[in-house]
């Protein structure tokens, strides 16, 4: 895969990682405490609330990664491995664009 075809799917990763922090955002609102709600029904907003916000930090973190792969896509060491310096696989590029180990390297 050349680097133009890599860059569109990184940015569709992108865009896809937008909407979802987007999503997580507006559901990441706090819990009001409405008496219309009873006790067992507030816990288990406020504990799906956690598991939103817990949703919405990791797809900040993936957008953060992939806007800074973007930046990166021309520097002679893109696609090889932080420590062994060997070429990552282009399978694992396609899945995680993030990655800057090797299979080996990152287990």
């Amino acid at each position: 895969m050349n680097k133009a075809e890599f860059k569109q799917r990184v940015t569709e990763q992108i865009e896809k990682q937008e909407k979802s922090v987007t999503l997580y955002r507006s559901m990441s609102g706090p819990v009001s405490p409405d008496n219309a709600i009873g006790r067992v029904s507030r816990m288990d907003a406020i504990n799906n609330k956690s598991v939103v916000n817990a949703a919405l930090l990791k797809a900040e973190e993936r957008l953060e990664k992939l806007r800074l792969i973007l930046g990166r896509l021309d520097d002679p060491d893109f696609g090889k491995c932080r420590k062994c310096k060997q070429p990552i696989p282009e399978g694992r590029l396609l899945i995680m664009p993030e990655s800057t180990l090797c299979v080996r390297c990152a287990s």
